[in-house]
C-alpha cells in the first residue's frame, strides 16, 4: 500500500513541481501518482495528424540548419524552441483566418518532439560518416546512409525511454534546455498572446534578413539576375588587395584565411555560444593563424602549391598540420572535464540493478508509458541490424560490432546523467573513449575504429538529447507514448530530407572535395585524426606536428583544470581554442563577433521596454535562431541552385 500523495507541491513559472525534499524522500510510485493527479492532461489533443505533419515538415526543414551549422563548426544546435514558436505562430494565424483552430499546448509539445528528433539525427553526417568517406575515399551509397542513420537513431530512442523512469520521473533531473523549452511553450499558450506573436514575427524577420544577405552573397546568382551591383562580398578585405598584399612572415593573410567574413549564420551562432566561447575561439585562431601556421610555412612543414611561379596555401594545406594540436587539446580537455566530475559517473550507475525506491509496487503509469516489451524486443532487433550493417557495409567484424552494443548502454547512462544535470552531452568524449578502446583491441583497423565509435557515441548522444526533449512533455503532462512515436516520425523526416541534401549540396560524389574553407567539417576532421593516430601512431607526422600534439594535449588538461578549479569562472575554453585549429580564421572571427555583439547588448541596453533590448537580450534565442535558419536554408539553396541550374 502506497502512502497518500500530497498535492501541495509548488509551481515554478506556473508549472507544478516537487520540492527537493519530496524528490529525495518520496517513492517512485508516489511521484508517478502525484504527476498523474496534478500534471497529466490526458484528454488534451497531442499527437494529432496536424501536429505530426507540422513536426515532420518543420523538422525536415530545420534539420538542414543543423546540417549547415555542423558542416561549419562540428556542433549542432537545438531546434526545439524554434519549431515551437513557428508552429504556434502558424496555427495562431490560421485560427484568425478562420482556417482552423489554434494548436493546443500538447500538440505543440508532440510537434517539437518530432522536430527535435529530426534535428538531432544529422550528427553522423558531419562526424563519423564523413570521416569514414575521407579515410576510404569511397562514397557510401545514399540508401545505406539513410538506413544506417535511421537504425542508430531508433536505437537511441529504444535506449532512452527505459531510462526516463529513473532520470525524469524518479530523480527529476533538470535537463536545463528541455526545461527551458517547456517554460517557453507554457508561456506561449498560457501567457500573453502578443508576446508569442512578437517572438514569431522576430524569428520571421531575422530569417528573411539573413536569407536575403546570403542570397546576395552569390556572385553567380546576382549576375544571372542582373543585380550584380547589389552583391554582398564574401569577405570585406577585397579593396585592400587592390593596393597591397599584407603578409605575416612572408605568407599572405588571404592564404592564412585571415579575412573578415560576412557569414550572418556564424555571427548568430556566436551569439548563442556566448562571449566565453567566442573569446576562446578567437584566441585559438590568432595563435594558430598569426603565429603557428606562418611559422610552419616558413619552416617548410606546411607545403603549398605553385601558381604562375608563386606559392599559395589553402585552408586544407594549413589544417593538415594544425589539426593535430587542436584535436589533442579538444580530446584531453573533453576527457578531463568528463572524468573531473566523479559524482556524474557514480550517480549514473547508482541503483542500476534496483527497480527504484518504489520497490516492487505496481506501475501507476503502465497505461501511458511505453511497455517494457517494446525495448526488450526492439533493442535486440535494431542492435542486430546495426551490427549486421556495420559488418556488411563497413567491414566491422561481427564480434567487434556486438561489443559496441553493451558499450552503448554504459555510455548512454553516462551521457544521460551529464545531459540531465548540465545540458552538455559528451558525445565527443564518449566517441573518443570508444576509439581508444578499439585502438587497443583492433590496432591498425581505422574503419572499425571510426564506425564502432560512431555507434556508441551517436546512439548514446541521441538517447541523451531525446531525454532532454522528453522533459518538457513530463512538465506539461503529455503522454510518453506519443513522444516516442513522435521521435520515430522525426527520425524518418530528418533522414529523408537531410541526407539527400548532404549528398547533393556538400558531397557531390567526391569525398576529397568535402573539406574546403567554406565547409571545413571540423567534426569529421577530429574523428579522422584521432582514428589515424590510434591506428598508425604519431610517428608518421611531421616532428613539429608531434610536438604541437603534445603541447596541445597538455594545454587542454591545464586549461580545463583551471576551469574546474575556478568553478567555471576562467574565461578560456580549451575545446573552443582547439576548435579554432580546424576551422578558418574568418569563421572564428564571425563567431567571436556575434558573441561580442550580444554580450555588449546585454551589458549596455538597460531599458527593459526598449525594442533593442527586447530583440537582442530578452529574445536572444529567437533572434539568433531566425538568423541561423534563414541563412542556413538559403545557403543550402544557393549551393544547390549554383550546382543544378547555373552549373557552378
Amino acid at each position: 500500500m502506497s502512502s497518500p500523495v500530497p498535492t501541495d507541491a509548488p509551481a515554478a513559472h506556473g508549472l507544478p513541481q516537487l520540492t527537493d525534499e519530496q524528490i529525495r524522500t518520496w517513492t517512485l510510485e508516489q511521484k508517478d501518482r502525484w504527476w498523474l493527479e496534478n500534471v497529466y492532461k490526458g484528454d488534451m489533443p497531442q499527437l494529432t495528424v496536424r501536429s505530426a505533419i507540422t513536426g515532420m515538415v518543420l523538422g525536415g526543414v530545420l534539420s538542414l540548419t543543423n546540417l549547415y551549422v555542423g558542416v561549419k563548426t562540428g556542433w549542432t544546435l537545438g531546434v526545439g524552441i524554434t519549431s515551437v514558436i513557428l508552429a504556434y505562430a502558424l496555427f495562431k494565424v490560421l485560427s484568425r483566418m478562420g482556417l482552423g483552430r489554434e494548436f493546443t499546448l500538447l500538440e505543440n509539445n508532440a510537434m517539437q518532439s518530432i522536430a527535435t528528433a529530426a534535428g538531432y539525427m544529422t550528427g553522423p553526417l558531419v562526424s563519423s560518416l564523413t570521416a569514414y568517406m575521407l579515410v576510404t575515399n569511397r562514397v557510401i551509397p545514399l540508401p545505406v546512409t539513410i538506413a544506417w542513420m535511421v537504425c542508430l537513431s531508433i536505437l537511441g530512442v529504444l535506449f532512452a525511454f527505459p531510462l526516463k523512469k529513473r532520470f525524469i520521473n524518479d530523480e527529476q533531473l533538470p535537463f536545463p534546455e528541455g526545461r527551458a523549452a517547456g517554460v517557453v511553450m507554457d508561456a506561449l499558450h498560457r501567457g500573453d498572446a502578443s508576446e508569442g506573436v512578437f517572438k514569431a514575427k522576430l524569428l520571421a524577420v531575422t530569417a528573411a534578413i539573413s536569407g536575403l544577405i546570403t542570397l546576395l552573397k552569390s556572385e553567380a546568382i546576382t549576375h544571372k539576375l542582373h543585380v550584380g551591383f547589389l552583391q554582398i562580398p564574401e569577405y570585406l578585405d577585397g579593396w585592400i588587395y587592390r593596393f597591397t598584399n599584407p603578409k605575416i612572415m612572408g605568407t599572405s593573410l588571404k592564404d592564412l584565411t585571415v579575412r573578415p567574413d560576412t557569414d550572418i549564420v556564424m555571427i548568430a551562432a556566436g551569439g548563442l555560444m556566448g562571449i566565453h566561447t567566442g573569446v576562446s575561439i578567437l584566441a585559438g585562431a590568432c595563435i594558430n593563424y598569426f603565429i603557428l601556421a606562418p611559422w610552419m610555412i616558413q619552416r617548410g612543414d606546411i607545403t603549398g602549391h605553385v601558381v604562375d611561379g608563386v606559392t599559395h596555401y589553402t585552408f586544407k594545406d594549413i589544417t593538415m598540420w594544425s589539426l593535430w594540436g587542436g584535436v589533442a587539446m579538444m580530446t584531453t580537455a573533453s576527457l578531463f572535464s568528463f572524468f573531473s566530475k566523479p559524482q556524474v559517473l557514480i550517480s549514473a550507475f547508482q541503483g542500476l540493478l534496483q527497480k527504484g525506491r518504489g520497490g516492487g509496487s505496481r506501475d501507476v503509469l503502465a497505461d501511458i508509458e511505453l511497455p517494457l516489451k517494446v525495448f526488450a524486443i526492439g533493442i535486440p532487433i535494431f542492435g542486430g541490424l546495426t551490427v549486421a550493417m556495420a559488418h556488411i557495409f563497413f567491414d566491422v567484424h561481427i564480434w567487434m560490432g556486438l561489443l559496441a552494443i553493451p558499450l552503448v548502454f554504459v555510455f548512454t547512462l553516462i551521457a544521460v546523467n551529464s545531459t540531465g544535470l548540465t545540458s552538455i552531452t559528451p558525445t565527443g568524449a564518449l566517441g573518443k573513449l570508444t576509439q581508444l578502446t578499439y585502438g587497443i583491441i583492433a590496432p591498425g583497423n581505422i574503419t572499425t575504429n571510426l564506425m564502432t565509435a560512431g555507434i556508441t557515441g551517436e546512439v548514446a548522444g541521441n538517447a541523451a538529447n531525446l531525454l532532454m526533449d522528453i522533459k518538457p512533455g513530463y512538465m506539461l503532462g503529455g503522454k510518453p507514448r506519443h513522444q516516442a512515436v513522435g521521435h520515430v516520425l522525426g527520425i524518418l523526416a530528418g533522414s529523408l530530407v537531410a541526407v539527400p541534401v548532404f549528398y547533393l549540396a556538400f558531397l557531390r560524389g567526391d569525398p576529397q572535395g568535402l573539406v574546403t574553407p567554406e565547409q571545413p567539417f571540423p567534426g569529421a576532421i577530429v574523428w579522422k585524426a584521432v582514428a589515424e593516430v590510434l591506428t598508425s601512431g604519431l610517428s608518421n607526422l611531421e616532428p613539429s606536428a608531434q610536438v604541437a600534439a603534445g603541447i596541445g594535449a597538455l594545454a587542454g588538461i591545464v586549461l580545463e583544470a583551471i576551469k574546474v578549479a575556478t568553478k567555471g569562472r576562467f574565461w578560456l575554453s580549451a575545446v573552443g581554442m582547439g576548435l579554432a585549429f580546424v576551422i578558418p580564421w574568418s569563421t572564428c572571427w564571425a563567431m567571436f563577433l556575434g558573441s561580442l555583439i550580444f554580450w555588449l547588448a546585454e551589458r549596455n541596453l538597460k531599458d527593459d521596454l526598449g525594442l533593442a533590448r527586447r530583440v537582442l537580450v530578452d529574445n536572444l534565442e529567437p533572434t539568433c535562431a531566425g538568423f541561423i535558419a534563414g541563412g542556413a536554408l538559403m545557403g543550402i539553396a544557393v549551393i544547390i541552385l549554383e550546382v543544378l541550374v547555373l552549373g557552378g
